[in-house]
């Protein structure tokens, strides 16, 4: 006969098993360090939770994820308005700041179209970028920066048709082989990437 929990240790459990990329060994491994840790660590956490839960929300602007509605970058007066980097997620967001090179705005749109999975065009933040584009004439780009899968290049695909009769020049981030790795664990996609995008040196 299994061992069982007690009801609380496993609503824990399975609280974080729902987290993505985590099993339930670590999720085990998780709630008992919690449960191991002081009282007062563990309940700074939930309280920590419980007020980003509370508090962050969507920028009305660029739907990233904020405390203060518009976010930092969209109230700032030293980005470049005339540029929007269209990205699948938060995460992206945070990533592309860290490199430093890109002084534009966001447009963040929380998913990418994927019929397989029954997510259209709806269903991501794409009307708020439309909206934003008749709102603010100013753009002059549209920088694609969605994963290079294959729902995130159909997106990509897809809202770069639905921008040309716009006449905002439209972009895509270059995709290649990453420092480090060797030509012959690359797919051919990504091979195929790197030589289209190839620069003169």
């Amino acid at each position: 006969m299994s061992y069982r929990y007690s009801p609380a240790i496993a609503k824990l459990i399975n609280a974080f098993a729902k987290l993505p990329g985590i099993g339930k060994k670590t999720a085990q491994r998780l709630a008992f360090h919690i449960l191991d840790d002081k009282k007062e660590d563990a309940l700074a956490l939930a309280d920590a939770i419980r007020e980003a839960c509370a508090s962050v929300r969507l920028c009305s602007v660029c739907c990233n994820l904020t405390e203060e509605d518009p976010c930092d970058i969209c109230r700032s007066a030293t980005r470049d308005r005339t540029r929007i980097c269209i990205v699948e997620n938060p995460r992206d967001v945070a990533a592309m700041e860290r490199i430093h090179d890109y002084r534009g705005l966001y447009h963040v749109l929380h998913g990418v179209i994927s019929p397989m999975h029954d997510i259209g065009p709806e269903d991501v933040k794409l009307r708020e970028l439309f909206v934003r584009l008749r709102n603010h004439d100013e753009i002059e780009e549209i920088i694609l920066a969605t994963n290079p899968t294959i729902e995130g290049e159909a997106t990509a695909l897809y809202i770069a048709r639905l921008l040309k009769p716009s006449g905002i020049r439209t972009t895509r981030i270059a995709h290649g082989i990453p420092m480090g790795a060797a030509l012959e664990y690359a797919d051919e996609v990504t091979l195929s990437r790197a030589f289209q995008n190839r620069q003169e040196v």
